[in-house]
């Protein structure tokens, strides 16, 4: 057995297990040990001493020996012949489904590093969620690498450096895990800017000797105010991080003279009303900056963090920052889930908090939808570590981060509320969507049957869950939409060639099917509706082996109904209402794009590509408004816009958007409304109606302005 001083002093503070369980640490190192026995860190150490400082960093958290075993063994899947059959064999099933969780996806090739570290982190988290001491563990060894990676090139400290940046210091933060939060960035703001790092720290320094004085009169003057409040309480001073003081400097342009906040006050009480005590006292001591106050005692961020914040005017006008809490939510504040093995006392809060954190892990998993690219994305944007707290009509308080919306609170509650979310009431009034939340609101959710997700909202929402739902939606629905349309572009184009769907094999079909390696008939139909394939060629496959095709096609054209969603598109540039004669473009990516048979904009892409244009005419339903834009001429009089606006209403048309261009040096000026019509004739009504104003001099439709 070694006997190496670290492995000594990893074996002596094994002291809160038992002795069967240090056994069977004693037997993980071993087995590592030998694994790793031919291999050596960068550094030129023995591979060894890195899972031991891993290890050693979750007895310092005093977790249980499965853990700290997982922790010894964490890389012999990865790097040794070890296989996850062998570890449940020797050292349980636990341990080995720990080491599989925190084992990346090696032997997987992936496209690109994003894809493969985006996938990694998607099999961290579904393993997180079946466990969380699979990110501590993680956790930890993010910090031990970062700690020895001076003999690393320079390029690849800077890439992980990032990605701890990005990911693993907010993952850290959201569990709570205060500590290891700053000492992550502290050191990857070390490795990604060596030098402001050197020189911010002198300067931290230097300020710190200047001000010692100033900082001395602060603590004394608040021991003093409460001991002769009579309240005990512990209290020490705590400086901000070199990475915090950094991003202050940078977000809000300030130079290091003007962070006055540098330095606050940590004030540590015996109970919860000792807090709201010893506030009392510092606000008699030093006057209160207004809207500086924060009681996350009462409401506690979503990580379980508890304080009081407060910020006090100090003596020279100096701000001074003081956090109140009790020892147990010191304990949690420090050390976030883990304080559910570290602290036995706090075993209520910290148990509390696992359950808390084993929600949200499982909200992250309900993204698993989507791509690992995108299930990234979403991710990083839940991890913020600014959030709003907002109210429920029945009084829950939900936790939302800075900059959330409307309708991220409506997903919040739940998928189907968001999907069929088409108002709401912010404080009893009516907000639109897209308002942001704030501290205290009270938030109402209206929701309707015919209600369905906005492309719009992806431009404002915030958390990635509302993000993933709404993405995931809007695919599904043009998946859908797609099929139906291709389905009708391909059964119109057998029919042209003289050929009755119904009347084509099944396995003529199952043959199309396979030759695309698609899954399915609708995947087919899917492609075609989405301009990936033409109906033409998929026809002419189809029934490349059936002698069906007769000599003389139909002609016939697809009939079109405006309601189709997001498969069929009327062109921006013209703007086509029933009447029109039309045009149909099939589009890659987008589907079927209908256009006015005259549009200006396409006459060269019909001429460059006759196959990708076909036949469509107008089979309008009962209702469907379309929008069209028109240009008024008007002489500059006195109430002449609300005439015009009042003939578009008298004609049974809404106005959607108006604007207009004036010369001051002329007696007319134009008017550009975009009104909303059922068909041509109803178009041809509402300009009869205006002409005869008499300040209007001339009507026009217009066509081509947008592409």
């Amino acid at each position: 057995m070694p006997e190496e001083p670290a492995y000594q002093v990893f074996l002596d503070s094994l002291d809160y297990l038992s002795p069967v369980d240090v056994e069977r640490i004693k037997a993980a190192y071993a087995f590592a040990a030998r694994a790793h026995a031919s291999q050596t860190r960068m550094s030129g150490e023995p591979y060894v001493t890195h899972p031991l400082a891993v290890a050693s960093a979750v007895v310092g958290w005093r977790m249980d020996a499965e853990a700290v075993c997982a922790a010894l063994l964490h890389d012999v899947l990865e790097d040794t012949g070890a296989t996850k059959s062998e570890l449940a064999e020797r050292f349980g099933k636990e341990v080995a489904e720990l080491v599989d969780g925190l084992s990346k996806l090696d032997k997987m090739e992936f496209a690109s590093y994003q894809e493969a570290q985006a996938e990694n982190f998607r099999k961290m988290l579904m393993a997180m969620a079946r466990d969380l001491r699979v990110v501590l563990i993680k956790l930890a060894d993010r910090q031990h690498n970062l700690r020895t990676m001076s003999a690393m090139r320079a390029d690849k400290r800077a890439r992980i450096a990032r990605e701890t940046l990005e990911i693993y210091a907010p993952i850290a933060l959201r569990l709570g895990l205060n500590k290891l939060y700053r000492e992550l960035q502290d050191i990857c703001f070390r490795l990604l800017y060596p030098h402001r790092a050197e020189v911010l720290a002198k300067a931290l320094k230097a300020a710190h000797g200047n001000r010692r004085e100033l900082l001395t009169r602060i603590l004394d003057g608040i021991k003093g105010k409460l001991e002769s409040a009579g309240l005990r309480a512990e209290v020490f001073g705590r400086e901000k991080s070199l990475y915090s003081i950094f991003r202050k400097m940078k977000d809000k342009q300030l130079s290091f003279s003007q962070v006055l906040d540098i330095y606050g006050f940590r004030v540590v009480v015996d109970n919860v009303p000792t807090c709201y005590l010893a506030l009392g006292a510092l606000h008699a001591l030093y006057k209160p900056v207004p809207g500086k106050f924060k009681d996350y005692v009462a409401i506690p961020k979503a990580n379980g963090y508890q304080s009081l914040h407060t910020t006090l005017i100090g003596p020279y006008g100096t701000p001074v920052e003081v956090q109140i809490r009790t020892r147990e939510m010191h304990n949690v504040a420090q050390e976030g889930v883990a304080a559910h093995w570290l602290y036995k006392d706090s075993e209520e809060s910290g148990a509390d908090l696992q359950v808390k954190t084993h929600k949200w892990l499982e909200s992250l998993l309900e993204m698993q939808g989507s791509d690992s690219a995108e299930f990234f994305e979403n991710v990083k944007i839940d991890l913020f570590p600014d959030e709003v707290y907002v109210f429920t009509p029945k009084g829950r308080i939900m936790a939302m981060p800075a900059g959330a919306t409307v309708v991220d609170f409506a997903y919040a509650v739940h998928t189907d509320v968001g999907h069929h979310c088409s108002a709401a009431r912010v404080n009893h009034e009516l907000a639109p969507l897209r308002t942001e939340l704030r501290n205290g609101d009270l938030v109402e959710i209206i929701t309707s049957l015919q209600a369905t997700p906005n492309p719009a909202w992806l431009t404002y929402v915030k958390t990635g869950r509302a993000r993933s739902k709404i993405r995931h939606f809007l695919r599904t629905m043009r998946n859908e939409e797609s099929a139906r349309l291709g389905e009708r572009l391909l059964r119109q184009e057998l029919l042209s060639l003289g050929v009755v769907p119904i009347s084509i094999p099944a396995d003529a079909w199952d043959q199309l099917v396979k030759s695309g390696g698609q899954k399915s008939i609708e995947e087919v139909y899917a492609e075609i509706g989405l301009g990936k394939r033409l109906p033409s060629v998929v026809a002419r496959r189809l029934l490349a082996r059936e002698n069906l095709v007769t000599e003389t096609p139909s002609g016939m054209t697809l009939a079109i109904h405006g309601t189709e969603g997001m498969a069929i598109q009327l062109a921006r540039c013209c703007q086509p209402i029933p009447g029109d004669p039309i045009v149909g473009s099939i589009r890659k990516g987008t589907g079927l794009v209908i256009h006015a048979h005259d549009c200006p904009t396409i006459r060269r892409s019909r001429s460059a590509e006759p196959q990708k244009w076909i036949d469509v005419e107008w089979e309008p339903e009962e209702g469907k408004l379309f929008d069209v834009r028109i240009k008024v001429e008007v002489k500059k009089t006195r109430g002449v816009l609300g005439q015009v606006a009042a003939a578009i209403a008298e004609a049974g048309s809404n106005i959607e958007y108006v604007s207009m261009d004036t010369d001051p040096e002329r007696m007319f000026m134009l008017l550009h409304f975009t009104i909303q019509v059922s068909h041509r004739t109803h178009l041809a009504a509402v300009m009869r109606g205006m002409r005869h104003i008499p300040d209007v001099s001339r009507i026009a439709r217009e066509r081509g302005s947008e592409t």
